[in-house]
Parts: C-alpha cells; structure tokens; sequence
C-alpha cells in the first residue's frame, strides 16, 4: 500500500473525489466489522480511518486485521495519540494539531509515536490538523485542551493550513470534531481549498449525502464521515 498517498494526489490532479469512512474502534468492536464491512463494499468509500480521541482499548489491531479481512481497501491510522498505533494498517496520518497551540499534540505525541513508527513497514503521511469550531465542545477540544479556529475566520484557516504545507506537510485536514453540531462552513473549506496545494480532508458534522456534496463542491478532495455513515444504512440513498 506505498502508492497510498501518491494515489490521492492523483485522484486530486484527475478532479475525482474520495470518500473515507471514520471507525472509533472506542465504539467499534471486532464483532462489529464484518456487518460493518458488508455496508463498505456497498457505498462509495474509498478509504477507511481507524481512530478516536478517548480510546485506550486493547483490540486496535485485531480490529485493523478483520477490517483487511473483509475488505480490499487502505486502512489508515487516525490516532488519538501515540499509543493508537497498529503495524497492521497501511499508513497513519501523522497529525499535527497545527490549529491549537498545545504542545503535547504539536510535537510531543509525535515524538513519542516516532520510535514505534521506525520499525513499523505503514505509510507515513505527515497531515496537518486543524480543529474548526462547530457550536459544541467536541472530543478533541477536550482532550486536546485547545481553542478551535472560529468557523467564521477562514482567512486565519486559510493562513494555519499555509503554514502546515510550508512545513512539508502532505494533507490538510478540516475537523469540526465528534459531537459537532455543525460542519465546516463551505466558505471556509473553499478559502482553504484555494490557498493551498495539497489534498484538502473535511470531516465532523456531516450527517448527510447532501453535506458530502457541499464539502466536495467547496472543494474537499476527501470527505470523512462516521457516526452518520454507521448509524444510517441508507446514508448514501437520500439526497436530504
């Protein structure tokens, strides 16, 4: 799975849109996947996210190894922190919480995840994470004890994801965070689109098919969605 990342830049350069479906393995048990994968192979995903802010079980890889199992597409890391590691993924987004100003998940987390990531044969993708807010405390403001980007100011959005890509990060992503009340503004995705040149990823509040095609016409290059995707068997059959 090496051609992970240089897929999605192609998939960017060819105007094609992807989609990534988010699994909280804190929500997600190993029982649950294959009902879970069968709902995969029937939409439209493209990739599929492993992660959350608060897990601490002890299941990760046999969760990753079963979500192999029973699909044929790339399994990414969304770590919480430097302990949601699975050597059994194909990559790991590295975050950095460029958004906030806490250096526990600036640099500290990194550090400690990078040993483990030295022996480990996965795909580093160094992502660039900003936290947009979204009408709530989500999970990550929480944990992370940071202040999001307010969802009205699109030009300090537009200047922190500047800065993420200066820093020879790979991926923006736009995160209203677990919880979240309301998306990412489309101005402010689209702001962001047109400031930089790498794959930009929207996820956090995106409770319908009509949302994900917003986010893509703004100009997200990948839309993640979660808790509505596994709790709506018919998400991709309604246009509300």
């Amino acid at each position: 799975m090496s051609s992970i990342y240089p897929s999605i830049l192609l998939a960017k350069q060819n105007g094609q849109k992807l989609l990534a479906v988010l699994i909280d393995p804190e929500k997600t048990s190993v029982n649950d996947v294959l009902p879970l994968s069968e709902k995969i192979k029937s939409a439209p995903v493209t990739h599929i996210f492993v992660g959350g802010s608060t897990f601490h079980g002890d299941h990760l890889d046999e969760l990753i190894q079963q979500l192999k199992t029973h699909t044929q597409l790339p399994v990414l890391l969304f770590p919480g922190n430097y302990a949601q590691i699975s050597t059994f993924a194909d990559g790991i987004l590295f975050l950095s919480l460029t958004s906030g100003r806490n250096p526990e998940y600036l640099i500290a987390q990194q550090v400690k995840a990078a040993p483990i990531l030295q022996k480990a044969l996965i795909q580093i993708i160094p992502t660039s994470y900003l936290l947009i807010e979204s009408g709530a405390q989500t999970a990550v403001q929480r944990v992370s004890q940071t202040t999001p980007i307010d969802r009205n100011d699109s030009d300090l959005a537009a200047q922190t994801a500047l800065a993420g890509q200066y820093l020879g990060h790979k991926l923006i992503y736009l995160e209203a965070g677990s919880g979240a009340l309301n998306p990412v503004p489309a101005e402010l995705i689209q702001k962001v689109a047109q400031t930089v040149s790498i794959p930009v990823i929207v996820g956090g509040g995106i409770r319908s098919l009509s949302t994900v095609q917003l986010a893509y016409q703004a100009g997200a290059d990948i839309v993640v969605i979660g808790t509505a995707f596994e709790e709506n068997p018919h998400f991709f059959e309604t246009q509300s």
